[in-house]
């Protein structure tokens, strides 16, 4: 195992190099350098100081120390440290521990596997916990949990968000069902500060396993990662024996869990002060009221009504802005936020917290591409259930947080294929249907070029429901429509005429509340222009949410939908 930067310091070995001249072996001296883990080249002590641990030939991580981390994140001398003289004892009487720990206090200059206390970033208040894994690994015992409980119920009594960096290989075996004890303990804190309405955001470093990641590594309710951590419950030895087989490469590796589900954001180093900031910033105050950035008129103006046909064409057309395009555009910072923390992430819907004209709301949107590379990364818009599933997690996020949510649904409808059918397709949209009924938040549901059927219904149970002008909205798809009644996909034509599926229709039977005017020709016709008149309707909406109490939003919104079948059309 690699000694941390600070331990290489004192304890540095002593490097033998040849020079090219002489050929002859000349001594370095002692903590001169540190050998890179990675790519094995000897690296200048001084060079990693300056890049925080990351090697300056291949850009690998080296482990840094607990304390090298908060003066990377924190404000310049903000941090108060907690608990500082608790020191484990030896629960099971296991031979040798007590002089274990004692060697470990003298190398690393540090009485446990972890740091807490108080600190600032970006002036936001905040409660962090560093592991450091050069402490035993960082392995978990009782005062690792101790230490990190007593920071999670100081940050609950006050008010205050959490942040968690994990590096360890988890449960301390030296104290057995002691350790293990700490997963639930530190688990009970982070429920109570989680009922509180509190941020929690985990950082998982190389390594978190064991324990540590089937407890409050995984809890956050914003998990970053740093590039090429490994990330597990059982380490891959452990894996290797008991099937054994050989893992893949990467298996476990934080790029693995972002695309498996389990991790919102992989972070550089160099970055993490300033996304906690932000991420704290947004956090930290009630949002702001809202006002308009400029006087655009969002409602249709009458004109020539074109076919439904003539529509679904538009609304299909490759050029058409997309839903990243308006997250681009409408949203001042955007961070996206990956996951459904169970199975992948789904592509085909983008989610995140955004920036809105000095408000924090959630965002969640079907998207589409616009070249077939784009297409089969967002699966031309088709969500699986792991896409439903993410983005009721960022719903849920939003209601604790009172974030409104804007949706924007632009989906031929749900993916159907084996996968999404084994995977349960019909409980995730019907789990979406139920949960957004009774989110105590705003909601904004638009659809921005194809609303079909139940797949687009499941991001659009909301407070108010928009349709751009040359959109559709329908049962199912005009094609799918004439295969079913009429066994021949050729008659779409003739079966968008009887459907009903325009915003002109759908306004009339009250299904939709407004419909959002494009420029003319069409929104890919000027999509600058599609994007401010569409901002300018959202603020509006939301600022009329913002006046209404939770009950209120809920209860209007149950009876939107209550009166489908009691009107007469």
């Amino acid at each position: 195992m690699f000694q941390s930067l600070m331990n290489r310091k004192k304890y540095g070995k002593v490097d033998n190099v040849q020079s090219e001249d002489s050929q002859k072996k000349v001594e370095i001296p002692a903590g001169m350098y540190a050998k890179c883990p990675h790519c094995k080249k000897s690296i200048y002590i001084k060079d990693l100081d300056d890049t925080i641990g990351v090697c300056t030939s291949c850009e690998g991580y080296f482990p840094i120390s607990a304390r090298m981390r908060i003066n990377n994140i924190a404000d310049k001398d903000s941090f108060i440290e907690f608990d500082k003289d608790l020191e484990s004892k030896n629960p099971l009487n296991f031979k040798d521990y007590g002089l274990k720990l004692e060697s470990y206090m003298v190398r690393t200059s540090e009485k446990e596997a972890v740091l807490t206390g108080m600190a600032k970033i970006n002036n936001n208040d905040c409660i962090i916990a560093v592991m450091d894994s050069r402490f035993m690994m960082g392995s978990m015992g009782e005062v690792v949990g101790e230490k990190i409980t007593r920071a999670i119920e100081y940050a609950t009594e006050n008010k205050l968000p959490v942040i968690i960096f994990c590096a360890s290989g988890g449960a301390r075996m030296q104290e057995g069902i002691f350790s293990l004890m700490q997963m639930a303990k530190t688990s009970a804190a982070l429920a109570k500060h989680d009922d509180a309405g509190l941020l929690y955001i985990s950082v998982l470093t190389h390594p978190t396993t064991g324990g540590v990641t089937a407890s409050f590594a995984m809890l956050g309710d914003i998990i970053l990662s740093e590039p090429q951590a490994l990330i597990g419950f059982a380490g891959p030895r452990v894996i290797e024996q008991t099937i054994g087989q050989k893992l893949p490469n990467g298996f476990q590796k934080a790029e693995f869990l972002l695309e498996h589900g389990m991790i919102d954001k992989i972070v550089e180093r160099k970055d993490f002060g300033k996304i906690l900031g932000l991420l704290l910033k947004w956090h930290a105050k009630p949002s702001a009221k809202l006002n308009h950035f400029n006087e655009v008129n969002y409602l249709i103006e009458p004109e020539k009504e074109i076919s439904p046909w003539e529509k679904i064409n538009i609304a299909r057309q490759i050029d058409r802005p997309r839903s990243k395009f308006y997250i681009e555009h409408i949203f001042d910072e955007f961070i996206e936020l990956h996951g459904d923390r169970v199975f992948a992430d789904d592509r085909a819907i983008i989610g995140g917290i955004g920036k809105f004209e000095g408000n924090v709301v959630t965002v969640i949107a079907q998207n589409k591409g616009k070249t077939s590379k784009e297409n089969i990364e967002y699966n031309f818009g088709m969500p699986h259930p792991e896409g439903y599933r993410k983005s009721f997690r960022l719903m849920k996020q939003a209601e604790k947080f009172h974030r409104p949510i804007i949706c924007f649904i632009d989906t031929p409808g749900a993916y159907c294929g084996l996968g999404a059918e084994e995977r349960g397709q019909g409980e995730a949209i019907a789990r979406n249907l139920m949960e957004m009924s009774r989110l105590k938040t705003p909601i904004i549901a638009g659809i921005i070029g194809e609303g079909g059927s139940g797949g687009a219904l499941a991001l659009g149970v909301a407070d108010f429901v928009f349709m751009q002008q040359n959109t559709t909205y329908s049962i199912l798809s005009p094609e799918g429509f004439a295969s079913i009644l009429w066994k021949d996909s050729k008659l779409a034509e003739k079966a968008s005429k009887i459907m009903k599926i325009t915003p002109t229709d759908l306004l009339k039977f009250g299904i939709i509340d407004d419909i959002i005017k494009e420029p003319s020709g069409g929104a890919h016709k000027d999509p600058d222009l599609a994007a401010m008149i569409l901002k300018n309707y959202l603020l509006e909406k939301i600022q009329e949410l913002d006046m209404l109490s939770d009950d209120e939003i809920v209860n209007k919104r149950y009876e939107r939908f209550r009166k489908y079948g009691d009107m007469t059309y």
